[in-house]
């Protein structure tokens, strides 16, 4: 069984909030060029490499409707689909427009609740990426660096960082000036728009369909299939009618990277930090944090501040070259939503409010979806 996309090509708009410097062919983009055919993968199951649940690839296939193609819904869609199920995931933007797509994106330390369920997830998370970052072609790659703070840590280690051997605190003359505390690590960093190709024509080559087209009501959803999942990110807040769901907009700069082979992320609680993640010869710098901003318009003045604040602790970035300068809006909640609701005949899964970290959780959080969506069908 072949995939196929309907409502394709993507716009020219570009993804999320975007703009780029010099020539097409120089911005360092990577499209996302779905395939639209290839044979289903009948490989007996499909297990998270390793780690976890398996679901058994058998006859009682089912139809599912999957809302939303950010990392969080494909992720989902694609363990359906190899699986077995019949997957149509409808969403509103290109997976190359996406707010997933602009990410850094790095598996770090993550302050989502319940914070149980989140290192839960971000540990399951964790076991597929390692496994992925054997191959170049899903643009995830384990990347030493560092993780500093300029007044400490609220834990040490912080959050997920915990789970990880080989983490070690800074040594004298391993931090930039201005920062108090520091640890080093190797952590997967995913190059979100080669990623975001990988994992859509995965969940094409199982037999998966990808249409552009918004859903406007759990009611349509409902009405055209009884087993849904919610990965609408911030387009929940109207979706679902949760109010608790709010953009919380972050730019990103993305430069050619001038050499450098590590990572540096600073935790902060304010609304702006230095960051640089490097991804072969793009380097992506950040960053910031605005609550309740929905303008996906990138600011020359947040652009100047990130660049600031980067050359001012690696030089060589002074005088480097702007490729893209990217905003996306991450759904912002009190906790994550991830829970089942029969609605109009319905069994709907909802998964959306990672803020942030829908990256570094998203393996987790999609078979815990799939587990929830199909238990008990067959009793």
């Amino acid at each position: 069984m072949s995939g196929r996309v309907a409502g394709w090509p993507p716009s020219s708009a570009g993804r999320g909030g975007h703009r780029s410097e010099g020539p097409a062919g120089e911005r360092g983009e990577i499209a996302v060029a779905l395939r639209l055919s290839g044979e289903i993968r009948q490989e007996g199951c499909v297990a998270q490499f390793g780690v976890g649940t398996v679901f058994p690839v058998n006859d009682r296939s089912r139809s599912v409707l999957v809302i939303g193609a950010g990392v969080q819904g494909l992720s989902t869609a694609t363990i359906l689909a190899e699986a077995g199920h019949r997957v149509r995931v409808r969403t509103s933007e290109h997976p190359s427009e996406t707010t997933s797509a602009v990410a850094g994106a790095v598996w770090g330390p993550t302050s989502l609740w319940p914070a149980d369920r989140a290192r839960r997830w971000a540990e399951r998370t964790y076991g597929v990426f390692l496994e992925l970052a054997t191959d170049p072609a899903t643009g995830v790659h384990s990347v030493p660096g560092t993780v500093a703070g300029r007044t400490g840590f609220p834990e040490n280690p912080p959050g997920s960082l915990g789970l990880l051997d080989g983490v070690r605190p800074c040594g004298a003359g391993e931090l930039p000036p201005g920062f108090a505390v520091g640890l080093r690590a190797t952590l997967p960093l995913v190059d979100m728009p080669r990623y975001m190709e990988y994992l859509s024509n995965r969940f094409l080559d199982a037999g998966g369909e990808l249409v552009l087209s918004t859903v406007p009501s759990l009611s349509e959803a409902a009405a055209e299939s009884s087993l849904v999942v919610n990965c609408a990110g911030v387009g929940a807040r109207e979706l679902v009618g949760d109010p608790g769901v709010r953009p919380v907009a972050g730019q990103h700069v993305v430069v050619d990277n001038p050499g450098l082979e590590e990572f540096f992320i600073e935790l902060s609680e304010v609304g702006e930090w230095t960051s640089y993640m490097p991804h072969g010869k793009r380097l992506v710098l950040g960053g910031t944090a605005v609550e309740h901003d929905w303008d996906r318009t990138p600011d020359p003045q947040v652009t100047e501040g990130i660049l600031r604040r980067c050359g001012a602790i690696q030089p060589v970035l002074h005088d480097v070259r702007v490729r893209e300068e990217l905003v996306g809006l991450r759904p912002r909640s009190e906790a994550v939503r991830l829970h089942t609701e029969h609605y109009q005949g319905a069994r709907i899964v909802h998964d959306y409010g990672h803020g942030g970290s829908g990256v570094m959780v998203s393996w987790g959080c999609a078979y815990e979806v799939v587990e929830l969506l199909l238990s008990d069908l067959d009793d």
